[in-house]
């Protein structure tokens, strides 16, 4: 799906169609009662989101470490969630609200007066944190989430191999036992000049983290006073995340092991060059080009858009 913009007349992308497998479902998206100040974060998965819910937390309640974004910001389309108590939930929020989706454009629609942030990564890096992740869930957290009704779609199972194994696995099948992966980062790609949609890369948030914050902050008409500015650096440094990971993440030791040390891990690029050959590597590469647009594939890998891009 490509966007195309005209002058200051832009083509909102629609819904085009469903999604539900047995992490997501879609549908809780249709009627969606928005505001106009809303923010939307999207990311296929393990690309930064939990960083930058905390990044939205602290620019919107002026750098309160006591804020807990990962409970206060919803993933509306995880369908573990009971619906419609969350929504009940959604709509009683005072505050600005920020709203997680792990869909692509034509499973979610785009609308004109919510701000959307989109936050890419490396698929080498997607599939080390995701490996650590899915390595990690409870036996427990299985029979939870496949025994929902209303499950589309094979159940959800362990891993089964290696992390080498594992990424050779992700890039075969389209994004392993999760959803698609490629046409996911496409869609948000050709979303990227309209303008209530940011693209931010994980790789130039750990390379300039003050810069890329303040960029956020621009886009969402949010100003921290020069008083306020250096507690939101601090609270949303992934430093500062890790030594508060018991609070920021409650309730994740029902889902994996190590709970909250686990889900908030490590947060590093390139752990997959002590382990993958360089034919290896370059797979990576190869399947990229095979599935997005030149300046797309560019963009996923390093970060860098090609001017006024």
């Amino acid at each position: 799906m490509s966007v195309n913009t005209s002058g200051n007349r832009a083509a909102w992308p629609k819904k085009q169609r469903e999604m539900r497998n047995h992490h997501m479902d879609s549908t809780r998206w249709n009627g969606f009662p928005f505001r106009d100040d809303d923010i939307v974060v999207s990311t296929w998965s393990k690309s930064g989101t939990t960083w930058v819910q905390q990044i939205l937390a602290q620019l919107i309640f002026d750098g309160d470490p006591e804020v807990v974004a990962h409970s206060l910001f919803p993933w509306i389309d995880f369908r573990v969630m009971p619906w419609p108590e969350t929504l009940q939930e959604v709509q009683a929020q005072a505050h600005r609200r920020v709203l997680k989706t792990h869909l692509p454009v034509d499973a979610l629609g785009l609308q004109p007066n919510v701000k959307y942030l989109y936050v890419g990564r490396d698929v080498r890096d997607v599939v080390w944190s995701m490996y650590n992740h899915h390595s990690a869930f409870l036996p427990e957290f299985y029979e939870f989430l496949n025994g929902l009704p209303d499950r589309e779609g094979p159940p959800l199972g362990p891993p089964g191999t290696d992390v080498r194994g594992y990424y050779h696995q992700f890039l075969d099948t389209d994004g392993g036992q999760f959803w698609p992966f490629w046409s996911h980062v496409q869609s948000w790609w050709d979303a990227r000049n309209l303008p209530n949609v940011l693209l931010v890369h994980f790789a130039a948030l750990k390379a300039d983290p003050e810069g890329q914050m303040r960029r956020i902050a621009d886009f969402l008409d949010i100003h921290p006073s020069a008083e306020t500015w250096p507690r939101v650096i601090e609270h949303s440094s992934f430093a500062w995340m890790k030594a508060n990971a018991a609070h920021q993440a409650p309730m994740i030791d029902r889902v994996l092991e190590g709970g909250a040390q686990t889900f908030i891990n490590r947060g590093e690029n390139g752990r997959w060059r002590d382990v993958l050959a360089p034919d290896e590597i370059a797979k990576a590469d190869a399947v990229a080009a095979a599935h997005l647009t030149p300046d797309c594939a560019r963009w996923l890998k390093t970060g860098e858009m090609e001017p006024n891009a």
